[in-house]
């Protein structure tokens, strides 16, 4: 059948009418990178099990991430409304290309990057999707998902080849009905030899040959996380040259600070802010970037120095970071400027009382900022017998593929988990589970930095959260328990956008954020010092966090009745008991119990313990 006789004919009466908005101007509020036009459609063929869909959504869930205007239309989604009408005789099969076909044009006529995963298993149906594209005068992809059916068959995901080899299901392409390999496709993806990173890679690249994606931006990927250690082959050189350098002694929180740097968690920076980044920074929360466009960085990382060090060191090209005497890091290219400590203190926490630990670190800090690019020795260790956990982003991103999680979910803490924590992250992976996630891994990640002297030290939260794991309250095999190395400033809905940028570049796709997030009480008052419910508030509306999806965190209490933790049920409050942070320090210094069902038992020691120790 030719293109010409596929379709009904048009009847004379139909006109097609032209926009009054060009597709230029449309590409120029399209997404957050709105500079161009990019509607484009690629077109995923293949077999069942091939791999179209997962490629095709995580395709679009990093051109999101790069501020793109993308959507994934999947066949059995549109079978089960636009085209639900239709059987899979040859006739229907047809009428889905075309409406199909006709849709995506529309998508990419709007100024979006259309995917379509359809297996779609005739050359003249997708010639006729290519054709109409190509009269729009619109760019059209055609990507084959190369899997070879044994493979396809092991997979089976939906049980189909199964039912087909038993003749259960008739006309199943592959088995009793044919599938036309594409003779000219733009990409021939090998999916079943790729892994998904590298699949999104390859259709990256295509995109950026086309101009899709402008070639001087990427996704915040593990090729996007930038670490900053010097190359292994150069540590010697580089070490000789620190030690000929003129150095600044810096303490143990701009240590853990040149450690986030190094460590790629504040990507795309590359050293301690310069004047432009810091301005950026505490006016408007994100700062620009020549590879992703605007990012969130909603916290200043800068690094203070004296009056005599800014007049020794002012001169240099480049000086040495030292901690306890040691060479950590070399900064290059050196810019110093004024710290307007009063305007930070204000713009980050909006309070510049004494009594908050992070303003008096900032108010006792040097009077002159330094920024520059870091070149750091090594990776920063701790010795203290937790650093397996301090797992870098790319290390992160590493472990999630290794046990092939499809979706991640970061919790951040900084407080021993109960069982009120553990029902959240239970009820958040059964949510992404009946979204059609197989495999949802939770990222436990608590914070490893610096802290107040009244929080629970990190190694005793380490052995409580690994207690936790251990009596199986939450799956040590969907679980990664790792370290997050950053300070805590305290600075309460500003802080949180950087929690969540920072797990972001760790391959987060999902963030759980609770009751008051990085607050704390107001040194006077003893009031909270921030709303409690603005951190999750400001999270859902905060720019730069593309690809970030913020899960609420609904309250949990203490069900008297069914003696456990729980959802707060408003209709029977009187069952519900509220256990504070308080009460649980005196439970534990007292000796006393929890009620039953509040903490695994061996976490509850291991704070009891503690606490007990302090008296």
């Amino acid at each position: 059948m030719s293109l010409k006789t596929q379709t009904t004919a048009i009847p004379p009466n139909v006109v097609a009418q032209a926009h009054q908005v060009s597709r230029q101007d449309r590409g120029l509020v399209m997404g957050k990178r709105g500079d161009a036009f990019r509607g484009c459609t690629i077109w995923l063929t293949g077999l069942s099990g091939a791999g179209k869909t997962t490629v095709s959504f995580c395709v679009e869930e990093a051109l999101v991430a790069m501020g793109i205007a993308a959507y994934s239309i999947d066949g059995d989604n549109i079978r089960r409304g636009l085209n639900r009408d239709l059987g899979f005789t040859d006739a229907d099969r047809q009428e889905n290309i075309r409406r199909v076909s006709e849709v995506a044009k529309m998508f990419a006529d709007a100024g979006t990057v259309c995917l379509i995963s359809l297996i779609s298993p005739f050359v003249k149906d997708r010639q006729y999707a290519r054709q109409i594209h190509d009269d729009a005068g619109l760019l059209f992809f055609e990507i084959f998902v190369d899997t070879p059916l044994e493979v396809c068959e092991q997979r089976d995901v939906k049980g189909l080849y199964k039912k087909a080899r038993r003749g259960e299901l008739r006309g199943f392409t592959g088995i009793d009905s044919p599938y036309e390999r594409p003779p000219n496709p733009e990409l021939d993806l090998k999916a079943g030899e790729l892994t998904i990173d590298q699949c999104v890679a390859q259709v990256v690249t295509l995109l950026k040959k086309h101009d899709v994606i402008p070639s001087n931006i990427g996704s915040i990927a593990a090729d996007s996380v930038r670490e900053l250690f010097v190359p292994v082959d150069s540590q010697d050189t580089a070490r000789a040259e620190a030690e000929s350098l003129q150095s600044l002694e810096i303490g143990e929180i701009d240590t853990q600070w040149v450690q986030v740097l190094s460590e790629g968690w504040a990507s795309p920076l590359t050293g301690f802010m310069r004047e432009k980044e810091f301005l950026q920074c505490i006016h408007f929360n994100r700062i620009k970037d020549d590879v992703r466009g605007e990012t969130s960085q909603s916290v200043a990382i800068v690094l203070s120095c004296s009056d005599d060090d800014k007049d020794r060191l002012k001169s240099v090209e480049a000086f040495t970071l030292k901690h306890n005497g040691r060479p950590i890091a070399i900064l290059r290219s050196p810019e110093f400027y004024e710290h307007r400590k009063e305007e930070r203190c204000g713009r980050q926490f909006g309070t510049m009382n004494l009594g908050h630990p992070y303003v008096r670190f900032i108010m006792d800090s040097g009077n002159w900022l330094v920024g520059g690019d870091l070149e750091v020795m090594e990776r920063i260790r701790w010795n203290d017998g937790l650093d397996e956990f301090r797992l870098t982003p790319k290390e992160l991103r590493e472990r999630f593929r290794q046990i092939n999680a499809d979706a991640v979910f970061a919790f951040q803490l900084r407080n021993p988990v109960h069982n009120g924590h553990a029902l959240l992250m239970q009820d958040t992976r059964q949510k992404l589970k009946d979204r059609g996630y197989s495999n949802p891994v939770l990222l436990l990640h608590p914070l490893g930095g610096w802290t107040k002297d009244d929080d629970v030290p990190l190694p005793v939260r380490m052995q409580q959260h690994r207690a936790v794991l251990d009596e199986g309250v939450l799956d040590p095999a969907s679980t990664v328990l790792a370290i997050f190395p950053s300070p805590m400033m305290y600075a309460g809905p500003t802080e949180v956008q950087w929690h969540a940028k920072s797990r972001l570049n760790a391959g987060s796709n999902f963030y759980i954020v609770g009751r008051d997030p990085a607050g704390m009480p107001h040194p006077d008052t003893k009031k909270d010092l921030f709303e409690p419910t603005h951190g999750a508030t400001v999270l859902q509306m905060a720019p730069g966090l593309s690809g970030l999806e913020i899960v609420p965190f609904h309250v949990a209490a203490y069900d008297k009745r069914d003696r456990k933790m729980a959802i707060f049920d408003p209709s029977r409050k009187d069952d519900f008991d509220f256990i504070s942070g308080t009460r649980m320090r005196k439970l534990a210094r007292d000796g006393e119990q929890p009620p039953e069902g509040f903490m695994a038992p061996s976490a509850w020691q291991v704070l009891a313990d503690y606490y007990m120790s302090l008296k």
